[in-house]
């Protein structure tokens, strides 16, 4: 049998956590063969959820420390409070090749900080990107970066274009990757001269991990056209919450739609399997787990107020990652 793939997992981090990190464990390992965890958490309260949640023990390690990175903590803060917390002891743990990559739904910017403190760049990358799957009307397009750099160059832009692309390749092997650049309009002469320097680097260079696409409006994101998009980290953030909240107003709005009169509630009976089809396209918790890309190891980060399904979803990813060879394959075409 081949090496399992082993799991390194923050269990205190996030909201109603350990609680839902280890129900998460237990449905991902219960749809997953081959994969175990290190869990790194206060073992008096980890314990019981691993008998509630019926944890084979030929699944997990558990690392016990009672000392964790709080939510309201800044980076700096985080990455002061010691070494023993356990967001630390579990990037630790990647760095001294223990674990094949690490999960968090702890606090963005300690995790950030301290697997940046811990972990290696990849050789010629100068900037870590935040990278997320959404879902489009032809399957799923990787979008990064989403928020871990303001201010960006035309270098950064082309290396997140080299990253994305790996990782769709990593997770959906069979799926050509087309690059696009996020803009204020599809024309050669919109936006400003960091972007338009890219878009020049990007036409007079072609890569053969992807094809280039050109610009993408906003409106166009889902359309499908192109799968990996690419921005700085403030337009990307902007982009993210903003969609979020659309797909949020959405749902609830139509919830109300159809529980506010008897009409209603007989046709959403008649068209429940649609309906399903439909909440779970914009369900945030099935698109869960952001990949921080440029770093020598691969570091995920789940939502911090999603569920167990959630924080599944986040391990499902981390596995793809793993199994898609995704850092090897960023290495060998960043140069």
């Amino acid at each position: 049998m081949n090496n399992p793939i082993i799991i390194a997992i923050d269990a205190m981090g996030g909201d109603n956590s350990p609680d839902k990190i280890l129900e998460g464990i237990s449905l991902h390992s219960k749809a997953s063969e081959n994969v175990e965890y290190k869990i790194f958490g206060n073992k008096k309260l980890i314990l019981p959820l691993i008998k509630k949640y019926n944890i084979s023990d030929n699944k997990y390690k558990l690392i016990h420390t009672d000392k964790i990175v709080e939510g309201e903590d800044t980076a700096l803060a985080a990455a002061k409070r010691g070494k023993d917390t356990s967001l630390w002891l579990a990037v630790e743990s990647l760095k001294h090749d223990e674990a094949d990559a690490i999960v968090s739904a702890g606090n963005t910017g300690a995790l950030f900080l301290i697997s940046k403190l811990n972990l290696k760049m990849i050789e010629k990358i100068d900037k870590p990107a935040l990278s997320a799957l959404w879902p489009s009307k032809k399957g799923m397009n990787v979008v990064l970066d989403l928020g871990a750099n303001i201010e960006c160059s035309s270098k950064n832009l082309i290396d997140f274009s080299i990253m994305g692309s790996a990782l769709l390749k990593a997770l959906f092997n069979d799926i050509n990757a087309s690059v696009a650049l996020l803009n204020i309009g599809s024309e050669e002469l919109k936006g400003n001269t960091m972007i338009k320097d890219t878009y020049q680097l990007l036409i007079e260079k072609k890569y053969s991990l992807f094809d280039f696409k050109g610009y993408i409006e906003g409106n166009h994101i889902m359309d499908g056209d192109v799968n990996v998009i690419v921005a700085d980290g403030f337009t990307g953030n902007i982009a993210l919450k903003t969609a979020e909240g659309t797909s949020n107003f959405i749902i609830s709005e139509l919830k109300k739609a159809l529980s506010s009169t008897l009409i209603g509630k007989f046709s959403s009976l008649l068209n429940f399997n649609n309906l399903k089809k439909f909440k779970n396209k914009l369900d945030p918790r099935l698109y869960n787990g952001a990949i921080l890309l440029g770093l020598d190891k691969p570091v995920i980060k789940s939502h911090g107020s999603t569920d167990s399904v959630g924080f599944a979803n986040s391990l499902k990813v981390c596995e793809k990652t793993i199994r898609g060879n995704l850092i090897n394959k960023i290495k060998e075409n960043i140069n």
